[in-house]
């Protein structure tokens, strides 16, 4: 084995040396015969012959024969010498690669660049077979001509060749021109014998596991994240071997030699193990044990008897992903409460104008006036019902003025103070530099209203004293630490508090639905907070609640800070002028009345001729268009709902006020006028009546609009 890893070892021009000196002791080498070269000798004498044809034929005597004769003899003479000269240089040229593979112990043979093989011993034929080229194709090919791309520029390829089953490590240098020689390196590994202990610490190494982790790596020690090593089998009965700094602000804990499953609220870890214990994969959604309102995400990864954990605080996450549900919540029951609040306005309507028809054959003294009145007060509670709906649907019509928040809270506080009784107590605190607002006034004292009344009912219900109205101008950042994290720019707060007993988590999700109430049956609708929760959005602003048990609750209003426009200067408004109320319902005039519902068109117009109006009622938009074209340039008040099945109120305006010229127009609608005013864009002579409306209210409008319009 030395002696084949000394031979493998010489150098190459040593092996040269060798193979030169063994050839002058050697037998001498035989001229090959070289078919090519006889063919060449041949038809060079031919050439010689042809030529000294002349020279014959002329005879000896010549002079010019002669020359010509003993020219061609010295031309034969040197072309054999030359001959001769070049097969004794081919010879001597050749070392010969049969001797010098056979002067090599090791298995040995010269091969082309194409992988045939020239030369070999006898140990190569043992070793690798009788093949005649190196192989061409299996895993062994590729790196046996990378290694002989590596040869050829000069330096020694290693390659693996595989024959007979066996593996053989291969070297490979370059001898000449396009020529190589391959020598294997000792026996195939597979023959090599190792002793049994070695055996057996190999297989130690191999099938030997990493021990398991004392300290945790850098990334988790620096994360921002919580993290821990844990020691034990259950991961929540594990002992803290280790934790990182935003673990211990994080869950409160981490010290060493703590119980890492005290770190997390009991319920959350019980459902956490058997979630664990069930094959769950990815994040487990815990509750931290110092803080039961903060969700964080556990990740748990297994190492060797040990237990590495990452909790990742998602509260925020939570809570914006809460409030998108609730708010695509609000949003689906807002459209389905507008749809109702819009039928009953027809109902409403209806029943209204059925109540002035009795009214006007049942006056005072007359023994039904009082069933009449009480049904005209029931159906008024059930407009302001209604009203609440379109509140919260935010489709109730909007009046926004600029509003003065301090002002505005201070002429409040008188009326609030007779609607809490005396055994509450209101406070209130106004900041410095109250903002400017713009909403609509009424709908901002009645969110202010319910929600001073809820806090009232709360503390004589469950205990407490007083009611706290707070107003202030705060930061977006302010604003994002009391409840309100997507604030744009300086917002406007409005908070109603209480020091009752605070609403529980399991109410908490659903104090904004509409018909929740906690209160017994026959003292609440369930409309208040639903109301304030719609007119809020619709005045661009946002609601959040705080709320402890047994420290009261707090519902923080955010609105807009206005600003108005620093070029703009301000001008006292001219007092605009009032309508004078029309005493004298009566007039006359041509009215197109269209209106679907056959009760409301019905009794409306039966009431308008009886003051003497001319009235040309349309169930659809098709066919008050069709009226329009009949009666062209003679219609003095259009009537019309803005709902309707085909064409609606819109588009029938706009395709028929080319019939009715300047005439003035009035939309009738349950739903509030922001909900198509942006379609009358360019539209003069418009005005809007929202209903439930009476006869008493309807009158007085068609007589203004046509004396406006006379």
């Amino acid at each position: 084995m030395r002696d084949s890893q000394a031979a493998s070892a010489r150098p190459l021009k040593e092996l040269r040396g060798i193979a030169m000196a063994d050839a002058p002791t050697s037998e001498a080498p035989r001229a090959r015969f070289d078919p090519l070269t006889a063919i060449a000798v041949l038809f060079f004498l031919m050439a010689l012959g042809c030529a000294a044809a002349p020279a014959i034929n002329a005879g000896p005597a010549t002079v010019a024969g002669l020359l010509l004769l003993a020219g061609l003899a010295g031309v034969a003479c040197l072309a054999l010498v030359v001959v001769r000269g070049s097969a004794d240089a081919s010879v001597d040229s050749e070392p010969g690669p049969d001797r010098l593979v056979e002067a090599l112990p090791e298995p040995a043979a010269i091969a082309a660049a194409d992988g045939r093989i020239h030369a070999a011993n006898a140990s190569w034929r043992d070793a690798v077979g009788q093949t005649l080229r190196l192989p061409k194709n299996g895993p062994s090919a590729a790196s046996l001509f990378a290694a002989l791309s590596s040869a050829r520029k000069g330096d020694t390829g290693r390659a693996s060749i595989r024959s007979n089953g066996a593996e053989h490590e291969a070297m490979i240098s370059p001898i000449g021109a396009r020529r190589f020689l391959i020598r294997l390196a000792g026996a195939p590994a597979e023959h090599l014998a190792l002793p049994k202990g070695a055996l057996d610490v190999l297989s130690a190494f191999n099938t030997a596991t990493p021990p398991p982790p004392k300290v945790l790596d850098a990334f988790a020690a620096a994360s921002p994240f919580g993290a821990a090593l844990l020691d034990g089998e259950d991961p929540f009965a594990a002992v803290i071997i280790e934790a990182n700094p935003a673990l211990a602000a994080m869950a409160g804990g981490g010290r060493p030699g703590q119980v890492f499953g005290d770190l997390i609220d009991l319920a959350s870890r019980q459902d956490a193990a058997q979630r664990l214990a069930a094959g769950a994969a990815g994040a487990l959604e815990v509750r931290l044990a110092q803080d039961p309102s903060h969700i964080a995400h556990l990740y748990l990864s297994r190492s060797d008897g040990r237990w590495v954990a990452y909790l990742v605080d998602v509260s925020e996450q939570k809570q914006i992903e809460l409030q998108l549900a609730q708010s695509q919540k609000m949003q689906a029951i807002g459209h389905l409460a507008g749809g109702v609040a819009h039928d009953f306005n027809n109902l409403l309507t209806a029943i209204f104008m059925q109540l002035d028809v009795l009214a006007s054959r049942h006056p005072l003294g007359d023994p039904s006036y009082e069933g009449l009145n009480e049904i005209r007060q029931t159906s008024a509670r059930a407009a302001d019902l209604v009203r609440k709906l379109l509140a919260f649907s935010r489709k109730q019509t909007v009046q926004r003025e600029t509003l003065d928040l301090g002002e505005l809270i201070s002429e409040f506080e008188v009326l609030l103070r007779r609607v809490l009784h005396e055994d509450v107590k209101l406070e209130t605190e106004y900041g410095r530099d109250l903002p400017q607002v713009r909403a609509d006034r009424s709908q901002l004292e009645t969110a202010v209203m319910n929600l001073a009344v809820n806090a009232r009912d709360a503390i004589r219900a469950h205990g407490g004293a007083t009611v706290r109205i707070r107003t202030a101008r705060l930061s977006e950042y302010e604003a994002a630490a009391l409840g309100y994290p997507s604030a744009r720019g300086p917002q406007a707060l409005i908070e109603v508090s209480d020091d009752g007993p605070g609403i529980t988590p399991e109410v908490m999700d659903k104090i904004f639905d509409p018909f929740f109430t906690t209160k017994p049956v026959g003292e609440g609708t369930g409309l208040g907070l639903a109301t304030v929760y719609g007119i809020v959005k619709q005045s661009d602003g946002w609601i959040s609640v705080d709320s402890r048990l047994g420290e009261g609750a707090a519902f923080r209003i955010f609105l807009p800070v206005y600003t108005p426009e620093p070029s703009a200067i301000p001008v006292p408004a001219p007092a605009k002028p009032q309508r004078p109320a029309a005493r004298d319902l009566s007039g006359i005039g041509r009215i197109l009345f269209v209106e679907d519902e056959d009760a409301v068109r019905g009794v409306a117009a039966k009431l308008l001729r009886a003051r003497g109006y001319e009235v040309i009622e349309a169930a659809s938009g098709e066919e008050a268009l069709e009226l329009c074209e009949e009666h062209a340039g003679t219609i003095d008040l259009m009537i019309s709902d803005v709902v309707m099945p085909g064409m609606q109120g819109t588009d029938l305006l706009k395709q028929a006020r080319a019939y009715l010229g300047d005439a003035p127009v009035m939309f009738i609608s349950g739903y509030a006028e922001a909900e198509f005013s942006n379609l009358l864009e360019g539209e003069r002579n418009v005005s809007f009546l929202p209903k439930p409306i009476d006869i008493k209210t309807l009158a007085e409008r068609v007589k203004q609009e046509l004396q406006k319009a006379a």
